[in-house]
């Protein structure tokens, strides 16, 4: 029977060919994305496991010291390690062949093509000796990782600041929060998995009736449950296998444009990106066998009895009970607020089972809410159409839903991790204004005494240096104005406020950049009693420059600056260099939304499309003998338009819904933040969404005329 089925697939005609081919096209897809999915949570976790390499374990009495700090360049972060060996058995971190001594440096292969490409006075210079070779993958998060590691002397490294003493390199992600991230993850690829199941289970369903009957006629003929088991498994397995394969060739195919997707905010390393033996195998085996469950299940009423396709009778309606899951799903959420710390494995243990049970709840209510709302639309009908319509969508409500089911899952999904991802932007998110790209600030952890005057003369000869301006200790702090400035310099920097009228010294605040939201250029600072010699004569906390901007003049002053003053624990840096790794990490997580939105919609509107081609032709000799009785075949396209768009509309209103609430529920628990509602591009992809699977429904209608003809009544 295995070989008479897959002939009867191979070779069973027109019709079997194409349900071969839309079956495997089905899984293919839904494979490609499943796996890719499943890679790319196996790419953040290696990603995360190479930041352990230069993550050392601090010991009181270890060989190496280690000191760590964040430099910038073009907007870019730079990661800075000084280490200085105090014995011979000092531990090598992973990625260098061996320790940097004094006066040597390695960089990270992207660096070295910074280094490259720009003048020495930009950033090379920053670096003190020569550079000894290249750091290894192993401790580069991303290829695009820019990381410097420099050889100093224990004398240096052990006074700069937050330095230690360390033993020993950990081989996992030590010290990194991962909880927040998996969690976000976690969520994605459980939301993405439902349209591509409900996507393959509704190709395997494809011309269901159909295959009955044939099934049923083979009963008929002497053909036992058995073998027609046999043979509708087999028919399904060979479409998942051709499919499986199709699909893992897609994922290895554009496995590297997966991974320069930077939705961590940088791309990953291509090793990175992999699903692992055990997870291959899982996939390959448990898709065919899943397809063969599912086809075997379709299927049931034929084993049954031959005659059992004949016998249609109309099934139960749904009960009220399918909502039970749904408002299950909602109230673990809710119960769960405010109850599981933050950044814990728990969180992953509790949300994702909540949300994955309201994706289950709204596949488990649909054909409910479908029953329901037939119901009201047959006591509101006034043409033939819309009562035929109704009264079908009452009928067989399950069948009706299933069709909208994937659209409804991928509005849901869409729904929940735009209103989560646009969420933390805005609340996290910085906006940055001219000003603070231009304005590069050093501030000394420990007050210096004064800057050598040939430092000062130097950056003010810089053609793209507008001012520098000096802030000095206030001796008189009354904990409002830590820092005093001299007006003749302030006079120079009218966007930083002025002086009042006479004062020769006036009192700012501390954080010289950050009085500008609230008090802007206009703000007027108090004298201070100070005289000019006094002023002088008070330590310095901070070098303000005000640039024009550029990258050359900023990166050359920056390198200037660190020369000048090696010890910094701050690197001189403007407020978008501050601000610029957590806007990537946050753009990352919008091309993570665009990502989903991209894969669930168009994995709903294929579903939309399957399932309404499948069901016009299990239906084509009623719709003929509808015809042959005079129905225009006008009215049987307001019937099928109805069938499918009033139960898309009604569910795409309760999908919405419950992603807002869903998203709501995740925030306040993990994030205590409110939902920011979606804007006009969620709202823009939504109807567009929505227009593209009416279109999608409009599409079918000239098949509607091919398909029920009065040859396709006589024949049947």
């Amino acid at each position: 029977m295995i070989r008479f089925g897959v002939r009867l697939t191979l070779a069973g005609g027109r019709e079997a060919l194409v349900r071969l081919v839309v079956m495997a096209g089905a899984v293919a897809l839904g494979v490609w994305l499943l796996v890719s999915t499943l890679a790319g949570v196996n790419a953040v976790d290696g990603q995360f496991g190479r930041f352990a390499a230069l993550r050392p374990m601090p010991s009181a009495d270890g060989p190496l010291w280690w000191a760590e700090r964040n430099d910038y360049f073009d907007g870019q972060s730079i990661v800075r390690i000084e280490l200085a060996a105090t014995a011979a058995d000092a531990p090598v971190p992973q990625g260098l062949p061996r320790l940097p001594a004094a006066g040597e440096y390695y960089v990270s292969p992207a660096l070295a093509d910074l280094i490259a490409q720009n003048p020495a006075d930009q950033l090379g210079a920053r670096f003190p000796g020569r550079q000894a070779g290249l750091i290894g993958d192993a401790a580069l998060p991303s290829p695009g990782s820019l990381t410097v590691i420099v050889g100093s002397t224990p004398e240096f490294v052990s006074q700069l600041y937050d330095a230690q003493r360390v033993s020993s390199f950990p081989t996992e992600a030590y010290g990194i929060p991962l909880a927040a991230l998996d969690l976000i993850l976690s969520v994605v690829a459980g939301g993405l998995l439902f349209p591509v199941l409900i996507f393959i289970g509704t190709a395997t369903r494809l011309t269901a009736a159909r295959r009955e009957q044939r099934f049923a006629a083979m009963r008929l003929i002497g053909g036992t449950p058995r073998q027609i088991s046999v043979v509708a498994a087999v028919e399904s397995t060979v479409a998942a296998l051709f499919g499986t394969l199709i699909g893992f060739g897609l994922y290895l195919g554009f496995r590297a444009q997966l991974a320069g997707i930077p939705f961590t905010g940088m791309p990953f390393h291509i090793e990175d990106v992999t699903l692992g033996p055990l997870m291959a195998v899982a996939v390959a085996v448990g898709v065919p066998i899943g397809a063969a469950v599912a086809s075997l299940v379709a299927l049931r009423r034929v084993r049954i009895s031959p005659l059992g396709v004949v016998r249609r009778v109309t099934p139960k309606p749904p009960r009220w009970y399918r909502l039970i899951p749904l408002l299950l799903g909602i109230a673990e959420l809710t119960f769960f607020i405010g109850r599981v710390p933050e950044h814990s494995t728990a969180q992953v243990a509790v949300f994702l089972p909540g949300l994955l049970l309201i994706m289950v709840g709204l596949v488990f209510a649909g054909p409910w809410l479908t029953m329901i709302g037939a119901r009201l639309l047959a006591r509101r009908a006034q043409r033939p159409a819309t009562l035929i319509a109704a009264r079908r969508l009452a009928d067989n409500p399950a069948a009706a839903f299933r069709a909208i089911s994937g659209v409804v899952i991928g509005l849901f999904v869409t729904t929940v991790s735009v209103g989560i991802i646009q969420t933390i932007s805005a609340e996290r998110g910085a906006n940055v204004d001219a000003l603070a790209v231009s304005t590069m600030v050093t501030k000394f952890e420990h007050e210096h005494d004064d800057i050598p005057a040939p430092v000062v003369a130097s950056l003010a000869a810089d053609g793209s240096v507008r001012s520098v301006t000096l802030i000095r200790d206030n001796p008189m702090n009354d904990g409002e104005h830590a820092g005093t400035v001299l007006c003749a310099d302030l006079a120079r920097s009218p966007e930083f406020g002025r002086c009042a009228d006479g004062a020769v010294v006036a009192w700012v605040s501390e954080g010289f950049m950050r009085y500008r939201a609230p008090h802007g250029s206009g703000i007027v600072w108090p004298a201070a009693p100070l005289t000019e010699a006094q002023f002088a004569a008070q330590p310095v906390i901070e070098v303000v420059l005000s640039t024009d901007g550029s990258t050359a003049g900023l990166e050359r002053s920056r390198t200037a600056l660190q020369r000048a003053f090696p010890d910094l624990r701050i690197m001189p840096a403007t407020e978008w260099d501050h601000t610029n790794d957590q806007n990537s990490q946050l753009s990352g997580f919008q091309q993570l939304a665009a990502v989903i939105i991209f894969a669930s919609l168009p994995i709903a509107g294929c579903s939309l499309a399957v399932s309404v081609i499948a069901g016009l032709a299990d239906r084509k000799r009623p719709f003929s003998l509808l015809r042959l009785t005079g129905v225009p075949l006008g009215v049987l396209r307001r019937v099928i338009a109805l069938e499918s768009a009033v139960p898309l509309l009604a569910a795409a209103v309760l999908a919405v819904a419950a992603g807002l609430l869903g998203a709501q529920l995740f925030l306040a628990a993990q994030m205590q933040y409110t939902l920011h509602p979606p804007g006009l591009t969620y709202s823009a992809i939504v109807a567009g969404g929505l227009l593209l699977s009416l279109g999608i429904i409009a599409a079918t209608f000239p098949l509607l005329r091919r398909i029920t003809g009065p040859e396709t009544a006589r024949s049947e």
